[in-house]
């Protein structure tokens, strides 16, 4: 299967590093015109160059703002009025007892992990309507099925980023637009990298095996037995973006490696 996506132009929020850079390059090497976005312009500068470095023939630009709030959803909406892919990549995690979470967390969590992609997709999906043609992909988590007991604030956002993505895929129906979510599990992102530095550093074992063990330890039903790596998670998604997932939407799509224990 060879995807191409030549002519197409590809949003990626919260893309200068992990899951949303892997991403954001893969798009860029099946033919896309890719916009990077990030907070900061010298990390966007960064994922800019090495995407071009990684693929010689990128069409990448960078954009900096912050889709955490309206004001950066907005200022971001100004640069670039039209895509043709969304992903919904955005996020932030942490673990907090649920007894010390106070309504400012849940709030913020709420406005960065959910409606950023509800602002971009409000704001996006009109013009794939009018042009018949459109992906929008939500990067929720496992743990929007298996909620974490230290981070039931962080569970119930990507959980929400579930309902929002079918609600939407169905409110789209029949207009060539199609809405799914992806559902990542333990990760090699640089997120993980920095939890088990620690580790990494008194046992001598690579951060492969360190992370192999995490799993086995903190999720114990995966399948695969180790930490998933950001392209395995970026080659499930850009697939849905592609024109050979027409007929998928509306759909929660694990690459978990299999920790939720469900048949569905």
């Amino acid at each position: 299967m060879k995807i191409d996506l030549s002519g197409k132009i590809a949003l990626v929020t919260g893309s200068t590093l992990g899951i949303g850079f892997a991403i954001a390059k893969g798009l860029a090497k099946a033919g896309a015109e890719v916009i990077v976005n990030g907070r900061k312009q010298q990390a966007v500068d960064t994922a800019v160059a090495e995407i071009k470095q990684a693929v010689a023939t990128a069409k990448v630009s960078g954009v900096v703002a912050d889709v955490g709030d309206a004001d950066g959803c907005a200022q971001l909406l100004a640069v670039v009025p039209q895509v043709d892919i969304l992903i919904n990549n955005v996020g932030i995690y942490g673990p907090q007892d649920f007894f010390e979470t106070p309504d400012e967390v849940w709030q913020h969590f709420f406005e960065v992990n959910v409606m950023s992609g509800v602002r971009m997709s409000r704001a996006y999906a009109q013009g794939m309507v009018e042009r018949q043609w459109g992906r929008i992909v939500f990067i929720a988590s496992e743990s929007a099925l298996n909620i974490p007991a230290d981070m039931i604030h962080y569970g119930f956002s990507k959980t929400a980023n579930l309902s929002v993505s079918r609600g939407l895929a169905k409110r789209l129906a029949g207009t060539g637009v199609t809405v799914n979510a992806v559902l990542p599990g333990p990760t090699l992102s640089e997120g993980m990298a920095e939890m088990l530095k620690d580790e990494v550093a008194q046992s001598g074992k690579s951060l492969e095996e360190c992370a192999a063990a995490f799993v086995v330890a903190h999720r114990p039903s995966s399948i695969i037995q180790r930490a998933a790596t950001v392209d395995e998670v970026a080659n499930l998604v850009v697939y849905v973006a592609s024109p050979q997932a027409s007929a998928t939407t509306g759909a929660a799509l694990r690459v978990d490696g299999g920790v939720v224990d469900s048949l569905a």
